[in-house]
């Protein structure tokens, strides 16, 4: 089987190169003051500059800096050519949120600060890949099988935009029928947004196994010779390959949101009604301000299911939280679906599955928005491979004999040069790598299970609105868990203790099966809502907004969404205070004070959100 590209398009323009790397690991974060909790554009003056800047603002020895610029309505020429007049460069225009990509002098950000055209002013930050069996059975533990047997649903039909590191059109996202031996790719439209190349496969691994989760087909284990099939939630969906992340796993917020604006344009085109993003980056402002935000709010408001990963660092203790307030941008956006990593214990059935440890918790920085929205399975995935991808390495590497009863030789190792020294022809041991297959963990890998469960919604119902999809998920989500569940580091010796709260959780746990039996039509909007501290009952309390779904009705109450186990009245139950001990204590004041959990909003250099998980839990 050889593939046939798709088309293949370059970005429009040139994309400044990010000074930031992406590599290193977070840092201790410092804390830094907390943005009043009713920001908004029309704040004034002092809070139309993100706060990044106060180290460079003002600066006048020529130095530059790229800016993403959101203007109060849709910039024109005229606007750009103003920017352009005090020594900035366009870039990129980005229309879908009212605002451009600009390279900039930095004696020129008070100036454009006091612009009354321009409502806020961020650097085009950084971002990263979510990612890190033991067999794997993850589309058996959200009941996948169910809708595939039952129903017939396979997501024929539609398109989901990949927003990731590319995708290498593999034979598992080819279809085939076998009557008359016909077969084409999947990968039905390919567009490259990272500066500098045209190339739109995935040359980090990164894109193509998140892809494979959504909608393998899985031939390469399938027949006689397999004992295990690797099989995506939707696998007759279609792939629109929308590249930002470089072979490194790094991007930006405008190669982002350009591909998100692409996505929004090519909606009718290809029936894209579902955008998965395994990738992100710290919260450094409201959500209402960070252009990365409003992009998905866009793509949510067009009619598009916008899926978040909710990052991975729920073990960070660093401000004394236990891993709370964590959530990466752009899931902290209270419209789209984030979503958290569950662990599958290496069997079908859900009632031994428990959290993931590093799962990020929330409540979001700067706003409280209750996330993750719902949690499915991320750890120790196994999906498929792009050849010669720069994540190949041992600790992912997927045995031929983990899933195959052949006794036929080997001498590949599906272009894994890191793994060249396995290479033998020998029967198959458990030191033959997979050429097709790699597993990875995190909750990138969790984000793309519940796309393809809001494909397979969409194809049951195309009528459904992305807050009808998020609404039907959430509710019908399984809320049966343990009161708290321990993870111990192999390598560090240390144990990590998870309550299974509103933070931890969500909504639950993906029922697919549940999700498609349910009838229920959320006649509102679903945004997800926003936790309160009551310093004098000294209670966390949920509000929801009169014009949405949570809470104003019988069908859509908090006891039904997110369970007796997890909200009891308007009170967040986390387990006799377990999660930060008291008011006093110095956790609950960086999360309800005026603190940021992690990170350092004035050294991006060194501040990740979403690192890649190779080995995974346990």
């Amino acid at each position: 089987m050889s593939a046939t590209p798709g088309i293949s398009r370059s970005s429009s323009g040139s994309i400044l190169k990010t000074t930031t790397t992406w590599g290193a690991r977070l840092a201790l974060p410092a804390l830094i003051t907390l943005l009043a909790a009713g920001l908004s554009f029309a704040d004034g003056k002092k809070h139309k500059l993100s706060k990044d800047f106060d180290a460079v603002k003002g600066g006048h020895d020529g130095a530059t800096v790229d800016v993403i610029i959101q203007f109060n309505q849709t910039p024109t020429n005229t606007h750009h050519q103003k920017v352009q007049n005090k020594g900035g460069v366009l870039k990129t225009k980005l229309d879908v949120i009212k605002g451009a990509h600009y390279s900039v002098p930095t004696g020129s950000l008070e100036d454009l600060e006091n612009d009354p055209d321009v409502a806020y002013i961020s650097p085009n930050r950084p971002l990263s890949g979510t990612a890190t069996s033991t067999l794997d059975y993850t589309p058996e533990s959200v009941n996948a099988p169910t809708a595939w047997k039952q129903w017939g649903l396979d997501g024929t039909g539609i398109g989901v935009a990949v927003i990731d590191s590319g995708v290498t059109a593999v034979g598992d996202l080819y279809w085939w029928i076998p009557s008359n031996q016909t077969y084409g790719s999947r990968v039905v439209y390919s567009q490259n947004f990272v500066p500098g190349t045209a190339d739109t496969s995935d040359q980090y691994g990164h894109g193509t196994h998140v892809a494979g989760i959504i909608a393998s087909e899985g031939w390469f284990s399938t027949g006689s010779n397999f004992t295990h099939t690797f099989k995506g939630i939707a696998p007759n969906a279609n792939i629109i390959n929308l590249r930002v992340l470089d072979q490194n796993g790094a991007g930006t917020d405008s190669s982002v949101i350009a591909a998100i604006q692409t996505a929004i344009s090519l909606k009718s085109t290809y029936n894209i009604r579902v955008i998965n993003l395994s990738l992100g980056r710290q919260v450094y402002e409201s959500y209402t301000l960070d252009p990365l935000c409003q992009a998905v709010e866009a793509a949510w408001n067009a009619g598009i299911v916008v899926l978040a990963a909710a990052g991975n660092q729920g073990r960070n203790d660093s401000a004394s939280t236990e891993g709370y307030g964590t959530i990466a941008a752009p899931g902290n956006d209270p419209y789209v679906i984030t979503v958290g990593v569950m662990k599958t214990a290496n069997t079908p059935t859900r009632i031994d599955d428990t959290i993931a440890s590093y799962s990020s918790k929330g409540p979001t920085a700067y706003d409280y928005v209750v996330k993750p929205d719902i949690v499915a399975p991320g750890n120790q995935v196994v999906s498929t491979l792009a050849p010669n991808a720069a994540l190949l390495s041992s600790p992912t590497d997927v045995y031929l004999s983990e899933y195959s009863s052949s006794t036929t030789t080997s001498t590949s190792s599906g272009g894994n040069t890191k793994n060249n020294k396995k290479n033998s022809t020998s029967s198959l041991t458990t030191n033959t790598i997979s050429p097709s297959y790699m597993r990875l963990s995190g909750t990138s890998m969790a984000t793309p299970v519940v796309s393809g469960a809001a494909v397979l919604l969409l194809q049951q119902n195309p009528n459904l609105t992305p807050d009808q999809v998020k609404a039907r998920l959430m509710k019908t989500a399984s809320k049966s868990f343990p009161a708290y569940s321990t993870a111990t580091d192999p390598t560090t010796g240390i144990t990590y203790t998870d309550y299974y709260d509103i933070f931890t959780i969500g909504a639950g746990y993906l029922d697919i099966a549940a999700a498609l039996s349910s009838n229920d039509l959320a006649d509102a909007s679903a945004v997800s809502p926003t936790a309160v501290y009551d310093p004098t009952t000294q209670t966390v309390y949920l509000v929801t907004g009169t014009s949405v779904v949570w809470g104003n009705s019988v069908v859509w109450g908090n006891s039904v969404v997110w369970g007796n186990s997890v909200v009891w009245g308007n009170s967040v139950v986390w387990g006799n205070s377990a999660v930060w001990g008291s008011s006093d204590c110095s956790g609950f004041s960086v999360v309800w004070g005026n603190g940021v959990v992690w990170g350092d909003a004035t050294n991006q250099t060194t501040s990740t959100a979403l690192s890649i998980m190779i080995d995974g839990e346990k």
